[in-house]
């Protein structure tokens, strides 16, 4: 793909609120009252794969940045008992699961996963063999602090099944890991990635984020000339989310954040530098390599978004585990209790510790497939589409595609007799796209539910 060059004046004019899209409808949606005690956690289909995700919340010291669901503690004990707790829980979700359906995907979250020690993530790679049927072939991913990384822990990832990683870097400029209290010099950034390449793993993605406190061009541009001399197969690159009022640390540094004019240049430079340096633009905040297999799905359309971003697997059953943890199983969502005490007693009294869930309509059904769609696929074949959800999609959607016009005159789409493709100028604002076929959009808009999309 070429490099893609893109002005401020559009940047600025497409930055306005609007969803991820990691589902549908968004997680604003869901609710306590959502159907029957607890949900059935079953798929609509007779065998799907599965998607495992882990929630481990704990970190040893608290990013003033963060926005995660997190517990800060140096007492190891906590995650002896958190891995028992997710033991019981998998325990009771297994037998929810049919007997022929495989794992295909595993990811950790959190928090900082790599708190574990190496045998805690070794036993939580046992637990999770001796519950689920595992695929020949699986992607598993773990998020890695480089801070807390060690050797010993490089290895048991791997002798428990993990074959990609996502080191957080955010930034390498010291004046801004200061402002922001993670202190991470480049060398051990480095030194972390080159334990991960020597061990084997697949795939090695970065986590960068702009926006942050202290950040310029010129800071920036350097953060990013440093990660792209270790050459990661992946970037993740996030716009800080400046959430006051619910992380009130977050106060500690407002007068420094760039205004929204420098936010927009920084990503700008970063679309600009990594598409002129060889990586593909998948979407939203993530870059591949081409040879990557992120890349390689976008290109045989078996792209995903769900909560944990983009995904390589399309058509899976998500099961979250952990507190906050969240699953999409058979067009219904649910999510577990944010409070560790709670999710405990539910588990201890031997139920699952949901919270709210949502179940999905036919219509939002409907309206799923076609934003995942546009998300993963960048395209809408009418014809292709209309047989896979059993609508006449032209027919249905016979406003929310007259209502394109603007973004064809500003070279965002190409709308054509049998579809509409999404241009890689329009990949930087897939979310805009997207969102004209949101039926919820315009009166969640209102009650001002979402950050802008840049």
């Amino acid at each position: 793909m070429n490099q893609i060059f893109v002005s401020l004046e559009l940047l600025q004019k497409y930055n306005v609120p609007g969803p991820r899209y990691t589902s549908y409808p968004p997680a604003t949606h869901f609710s306590e009252d959502f159907p029957g005690p607890k949900p059935q956690v079953s798929s609509l289909k007779p065998h799907p794969p599965l998607s495992l995700y882990f929630h481990l919340p704990f970190c040893a010291r608290q990013c003033l940045y963060c926005g995660c669901t997190n517990i800060v503690t140096n007492d190891q004990s906590k995650s002896v008992e958190y891995l028992g707790y997710l033991e019981r829980e998998m325990s009771l979700r297994s037998k929810l699961v049919a007997d022929s359906s495989e794992v295909v995907q595993i990811q950790l979250g959190g928090g900082t996963p790599t708190f574990l020690l190496p045998e805690e993530i070794e036993q939580l790679g046992q637990m999770t063999r001796s519950y689920f049927p595992m695929a020949a072939t699986i992607e598993a991913g773990a998020e890695i602090d480089p801070r807390c990384l060690t050797p010993e822990k490089v290895q048991a990832l791997r002798n428990a099944g993990f074959n990609r990683a996502s080191l957080g870097v955010q930034d390498t400029n010291p004046e801004v890991q200061k402002t922001i209290t993670r202190v991470q010099p480049l060398e051990l950034v480095a030194e972390a990635n080159q334990w991960l390449r020597d061990s084997g793993m697949e795939s090695i993605n970065f986590d960068l984020i702009y926006g942050l406190p202290g950040q310029s061009v010129a800071s920036f541009s350097q953060t990013l000339e440093d990660a792209l001399s270790l050459s990661p197969d992946r970037f993740a690159i996030y716009s800080y989310a400046h959430i006051p009022w619910i992380k009130p640390l977050q106060k500690s540094f407002e007068d420094k954040l760039p205004d929204a004019g420098m936010k927009l240049k920084l990503l700008q430079l970063t679309i600009e530098k990594l598409t002129g340096t060889g990586y593909v633009y998948i979407g939203m905040d993530h870059f591949a390599k081409p040879d990557d297999a992120m890349a390689q799905a976008l290109a045989s359309g078996t792209l995903q978004r769900n909560f944990q971003g983009y995904s390589t697997h399309k058509g899976v059953d998500l099961h979250g585990f952990g507190m906050s943890a969240i699953s999409h199983v058979g067009g219904r969502y649910f999510q577990n209790h944010k409070d560790l005490s709670t999710y405990y007693a539910d588990l201890t009294d031997g139920k699952l510790p949901l919270v709210r869930g949502y179940t999905m309509t036919e219509e939002d059904q409907i309206r799923y497939a076609t934003i995942m769609h546009i998300m993963c696929n960048l395209y809408i074949d009418y014809d292709r589409l209309s047989a896979e959800i059993g609508i006449d999609f032209p027919d249905h959607f016979k406003e929310e595609i007259a209502s394109l016009e603007d973004l064809e005159a500003d070279g965002l789409i190409r709308r054509e007799t049998g579809g509409l493709h999404v241009t890689p100028l329009g990949r930087l604002f897939i979310r805009i796209v997207a969102m004209r076929f949101d039926a919820y959009l315009q009166t969640d808009l209102r009650q001002g539910r979402y950050s802008k999309t840049v």
